[in-house]
């Protein structure tokens, strides 16, 4: 994944956001068609190529950070509407990050509970292992 604090520099190709964000070109293209990008259109340079902004790249790192957190596209693509919408709907947009922490708290914590239940086994192994009676773990007997 690529470095998150480096600064990219302005009017970027698709390849070079693609370097900075770890998203394929073809993810690009495709949060631009799903409506994901902050600006509707991405400016085009000579030849018609795409070219990206710094803003975008900060952008595109925040959308990377929703998608890793289990938010749908639908949701990105509803917090974007509302950036884009401007000042005044800020409560909307506070619910809908507040949502998504909420399904992230739960899925850490069912995540600490796999975590306890794999450190526990671990512990089990690691006792029969050492005393060597691991044969006797898990065996099926028809």
């Amino acid at each position: 994944m690529a470095d998150l604090d480096a600064e990219p520099d302005d009017d970027m190709s698709i390849g070079e956001v693609s370097r900075q964000t770890g998203l394929g070109v073809h993810t690009l293209r495709y949060y631009e068609r799903e409506g994901l990008m902050l600006s509707q259109n991405v400016m085009r340079g000579t030849g018609g190529h795409r070219r990206y902004s710094r803003q975008d790249v900060f952008w595109l790192r925040m959308c990377i950070k929703l998608r890793a957190s289990g938010m749908p596209l639908a949701q990105i693509r509803r917090y974007v509407e509302l950036v884009r919408e401007g000042p005044g709907n800020e409560q909307p947009r506070l619910e809908l990050l507040r949502a998504q922490q909420t399904r992230v708290e739960h899925q850490l914590a069912e995540l600490q509970e796999c975590l306890r239940v794999i450190n526990r086994k671990i512990g089990i192994y690691e006792q029969h292992v050492a005393v060597g009676t691991a044969s006797d773990l898990w065996t099926l007997t028809n």
